[in-house]
């Protein structure tokens, strides 16, 4: 979308919108840029800060890391509540080898669009370290919303094999494919 279309796109929904819907929208920014702040100040003590984005719902998170030789944490916190030392949302994964990092699990409410701020972090840091894949596993555990789990690794371009008879699959994703 261009710069002109978004702003044609914008000053439509602005002329839908009365004086009040502007001001509470105004004010609920301002809210989460303060809430964003504070959120971020807290995080920083205790993780890296990689980014701050925004949901399909235009909630802002803020995206955090921590990563040793053997583990990797992509975490999310929103902006619409405080921070109280845990996250909202989070992408679990260990390092196979030099090549390769395997999720784990993945964690948090869906339907927010957090799995896919987190899962793009995820691959982003996967090309800075020049890993060749990202892989895991899809588990009988999760077999009851395996469908929107084809669906969220399709999404993202990850080839998704699955097994009906063993209710297993798998998934890979190569940056350069």
């Amino acid at each position: 979308m261009s710069f002109t279309s978004f702003f044609l796109a914008e000053e439509e929904t602005y002329d839908n919108k009365d004086r009040d819907e502007l001001q509470q929208d105004l004010d609920d920014l301002e809210f989460q840029m303060f809430r964003m702040k504070e959120n971020m100040r807290k995080i920083a003590k205790k993780w890296q800060i990689i980014g701050i984005d925004q949901t399909k719902d235009d909630t802002w998170v803020v995206v955090y890391t921590n990563h040793d030789n053997n583990s990797l944490k992509i975490m999310l916190n929103d902006c619409e509540s405080s921070y109280r030392g845990m996250w909202d949302f989070s992408i679990q994964a260990t390092y196979k080898n030099e090549e390769t990092i395997f999720i784990g699990d993945i964690k948090g409410p869906e339907n927010k669009g957090y799995g896919s701020i987190c899962m793009n972090y995820l691959k982003e840091f996967a090309k800075q370290q020049n890993i060749q894949y990202i892989t895991g596993n899809i588990a009988k555990r999760d077999w009851d919303h395996v469908e929107r789990l084809v669906h969220f690794y399709e999404k993202h371009r990850f080839q998704v094999k699955i097994n009906e008879e063993y209710k297993s699959g798998e998934i890979v994703w190569q940056p350069y494919n």
